[in-house]
């Protein structure tokens, strides 16, 4: 009695420590693995969306991830305790019967075979599982995101109608999962309790010659179950180790995607100009978007990209920015070809203002530290009167006014203006901005305009615009059509050359001065 019960207790206490044990390696296996993936989102860069979808990045190292929480906690624990428990077993039941040992022994490895009939199934199923997961979840995040968009134009029944046939492929792929995994838990029953079984009549047979004892009878009774258990047991971790093993498959697709080359040369300090020399670039082999791109941006300057929509403008700032890749041609920065500069030096020197550039959920402040961090509250208010948007905040919270996400709680002109005080903060050599006056209201189309002149005295200032009458300033416009610069020169030269840039001013005005003329 003794001995059984120090015996129960040191199992209790084993199962114990095995099972934190177990519990502290998933933690880490999964906090690793999220750190991996954020890693490797950084250092694809701005140029990661290219590769892979956001939709699809957040649900593997979330989701994902937590799948892999069985695979290590119980299935990699159960799996070596299945191979070691029958051999333990086979050889204290030995001493018993070595014929009922042998045929439960034998018995044993119909299990493990099974599961690996059910795994070249499970493998090529459980990848579809994932690949219809991950689509639906791209199609649900974008219909939301547009969710405003989609009720205006009344097209909110036209994409539930497309969710709902994306979920019933969901449905349906998911019940032939299920339908598997209980249909091989079903085989794996039979084989468990019929060796089981099989075990038992061997060791009856062999009590009715004569051949056991009653106690050996019953040891073998009591423990013929026990040879399967631990291999049943893994035969139903394995099946949500399967859709773990299928989540990795997605995990380390993103892990190993190709990282762009980055150089290790540094811009020079100071002003900087920029060249582009018969440049081409596509997104899709048979389209090509920029076709023998020309263009030069001396130090100091304020140059202005203007076209139709498509014509290639904020590909242009995507190239600079190190947005877009695979380009061919030459683009130099300071005199230093850009595919050999490196990433992280390059976002100190240039800095793209986009339209819809990211506000987080946060302060004032938070935000503004992301262009520098040991900013004091002096610069960060000088940098908000600059852009007229100090004085709203002091009725607010000043720098600890709090931002909703992507800044809701904000107007779009406040938002914007936002967006080009951090960018002041950052103090860089060269800025690009790629339609940062689009959508809002000319109040703040008229001073954000305003700031980009002052610092086009003092920097290299890029701005892509479709609005011709906010670059008539410039030191150089070029006019895009179809990838290509058809027409180059101040607005003065543009405007006595009557080719399209002028036909598009004039349309522009035009419009900005319709009915103008009859309110009078």
């Amino acid at each position: 009695m003794v001995t059984l019960a120090i015996v129960i207790v040191l199992r209790f206490v084993c199962e114990r420590m095995g099972a934190r044990s177990s519990y502290l390696a998933c933690v880490d296996v999964k906090r690793i693995l999220r750190e991996k993936i954020y890693e490797k989102m950084l250092k694809l860069g701005a140029s990661y969306s290219e590769q892979v979808s956001s939709s699809e990045v957040v649900q593997v190292s979330t989701e994902g991830v937590e799948q892999l929480e069985t695979y290590f906690g119980k299935y990699l624990p159960q799996l070596f305790y299945s191979l070691i428990a029958p051999v333990t077993l086979f050889i204290i039941l030995c001493r018993v019967s070595l014929k009922a040992s042998v045929v439960l022994l034998i018995c044993v490895p119909l299990i493990p075979i099974s599961i690996v009939v059910v795994q070249k199934i499970a493998k090529k199923l459980l990848n579809k599982f994932w690949s219809i997961y991950t689509g639906l979840g791209d199609s649900f995040l974008e219909n939301l995101q547009g969710l405003t968009t989609l009720k205006i134009y009344q097209a909110d029944q036209q994409k539930a109608d497309e969710m709902d046939v994306e979920s019933q492929n969901f449905r349906r792929i998911t019940m032939k999962v299920l339908t598997m995994q209980l249909n091989s838990t079903s085989v794996m029953d039979i084989v468990a309790y019929g060796g089981a079984a099989i075990g038992m009549i061997v060791a009856v047979t062999e009590f009715l010659k004569g051949n056991l004892t009653i106690s050996g009878i019953l040891c073998i009774v009591l423990l013929a179950s026990e040879f399967f258990l631990p291999l049943r047991l893994l035969g139903s971790f394995f099946h949500i180790a399967m859709n773990g093993m299928a989540a990795s498959d997605k995990i380390f697709k993103i892990l190993d995607l190709p990282e762009p080359e980055t150089g290790a040369k540094t811009l020079p300090e100071g002003a900087l100009d920029i060249s582009l020399k018969d440049v081409y670039f596509s997104y899709e082999e048979d389209r090509e978007i920029l076709k023998g791109i020309n263009l030069n941006l001396p130090a100091g300057s304020f140059v202005s990209l203007v076209g139709e929509s498509g014509c290639g403008k904020s590909t242009i700032a995507g190239l600079l920015s190190a947005k877009n890749r695979g380009f061919s041609g030459e683009i130099t920065i300071g005199g230093v070809p850009l595919s050999e500069v490196n990433e992280t030096n390059l976002m100190e020197h240039v800095v793209l203002v986009c339209h819809n550039s990211y506000l987080f959920k946060g302060t004032v402040e938070e935000n503004l530290r992301m262009a520098k961090t040991d900013a004091t509250e002096e610069e960060m208010n000088a940098v908000l009167q600059n852009v007229n948007l100090l004085r709203f905040l002091q009725t607010q919270d000043g720098l600890q006014t709090k931002l909703l996400e992507k800044a809701g709680n904000l107007s779009g002109g406040q938002c914007q203006r936002l967006v080009i005080a951090r960018a002041l903060l950052k103090d860089a050599e060269v800025y690009i901005f790629d339609e940062a006056t689009s959508n809002i209201d000319i109040e703040s189309e008229e001073l954000i305009m305003q700031v980009i002149h002052e610092l086009a005295k003092t920097r290299t200032v890029l701005l892509i615009s479709h609005r011709l009458a906010n670059v008539v300033k410039s030191d150089q416009i070029y006019f895009l059509k179809d990838g290509e610069i058809k027409e180059r020169g101040t607005h003065a030269e543009l405007m006595e050359e009557n080719g399209s840039y002028r036909h598009l001013y004039e349309s522009q005005m035009a419009l900005e001065h319709y009915g103008e003329e009859g309110s009078l």
